[in-house]
């Protein structure tokens, strides 16, 4: 019967080596996805904001306003920027605004 090693590591390490890797990330990059377009665009877009995914590193947003959409694709690169900023790292490339 084969030894296990004994390392001790905290709980949130442990739980970050596991979150870190594999599908798990991915579900969870596209949760903080969504909570950082509510973060970063505020209440009142948040409002009309229909469904929010992230597929291939590009943001889909379904807008319910076509005012308001028209609006905020002349800042598409500043809401990218500011996403990735929210997220701490570049999870977002492209935004598309439906």
């Amino acid at each position: 019967m084969a030894k296990r090693k004994r390392s001790e590591q905290s709980m949130g390490d442990a739980l970050n080596e596991i979150l870190g890797k594999g599908p798990l990330s991915r579900g969870l990059d596209k949760v903080r996805v969504a909570e950082a377009w509510n973060a970063v665009m505020g209440p009142a877009i948040e409002k009309y904001t229909d469904r929010i995914y992230l597929e291939n590193q590009t943001l889909y947003v379904s807008l319910s306003s076509s005012v308001l959409r028209e609006e905020l694709s002349y800042g598409r690169e500043k809401i990218v920027r500011l996403l990735n900023e929210q997220l701490e790292k570049e999870l977002v490339k492209e935004l598309v605004l439906r």
